[in-house]
């Protein structure tokens, strides 16, 4: 029986957002997509790392030792889900995750700019501040998102979970001793168009994972959930083979 496919989105996301991947995958697999507790406005501030972990392993042990998918912010929360209790997950895929590897993400004052600009009322310059200093990401759509946003009453808390989401991997600190001790086939996934920054932060973590392959997404960066689903899913399947193959 294949394994179930256990889906941990990135960040300002919900369970609808990795729709368009797990729809070209139900024909093969089970899947199952989280929404996240960082992500749900019900919930109060602040959720921790561990308040995450904790949601995804009561969902992992419905599950019968799924194949974790974590993208951005959701990989972290996949491979502290992967540390806390190893023997719960199958396999992992992770597709570049912000893991700290030398200084915090929102150092420098970035992550500072950004929670006084939403203070402020203008979530969509805190947002852009977030995706430029932070993310790394230089594009047009950074300034449309600014502007749009600035003028969307209802954006602000989701923007603020952002920045807290930020928060709780930088509380992490460097975790690649911790993750050296992951023993189950882990997929590394990259984006051809990536910020830079991301593509090292994966190098760093390929170079400690004893069990780690890896696929680089032609054309397509940070987003492919949305920009390349069918290659995104292609990936991830034919990785889901293999581990079902042993």
């Amino acid at each position: 029986m294949n394994h179930v496919i256990l889906v941990v989105h990135g960040g300002m996301g919900d369970r609808s957002s990795w729709k368009r991947v797990t729809d070209r995958l139900d024909d093969r697999f089970r899947t199952v997509r989280l929404h996240r507790r960082q992500y749900r406005l019900e919930v109060p501030r602040k959720v921790t790392m561990a308040d995450e972990v904790d949601e995804v392993r009561a969902a992992a042990a419905e599950l019968d030792r799924p194949i974790i998918v974590g993208h951005s912010s959701g990989a972290v929360l996949a491979l502290e889900a992967l540390v806390a209790e190893p023997d719960r997950y199958a396999a992992a895929v992770l597709y570049e995750p912000p893991l700290v590897i030398d200084q915090p993400l929102g150092g420098g004052g970035r992550i500072d700019r950004a929670r006084a600009a939403l203070a402020a009322g203008k979530p969509g310059t805190a947002f852009a501040i977030f995706l430029r200093e932070i993310a790394g990401i230089r594009s047009p759509i950074v300034t449309l998102a600014k502007f749009t946003m600035n003028r969307n009453r209802t954006i602000g808390p989701v923007v603020e979970r952002q920045l807290d989401d930020n928060d709780a991997i930088d509380a992490l600190g460097n975790r690649l001793d911790a993750y050296r001790k992951i023993d189950v086939p882990v997929l590394l996934i990259a984006g051809e168009r990536s910020p830079k920054h991301l593509i090292e932060r994966l190098d760093a973590l390929q170079a400690v994972l004893p069990r780690a392959s890896r696929v680089t997404l032609a054309g397509t960066g940070h987003t492919a959930e949305r920009d390349a689903p069918d290659r995104l899913a292609e990936a991830i399947a034919g990785f889901a083979a293999s581990v079902e193959a042993g």
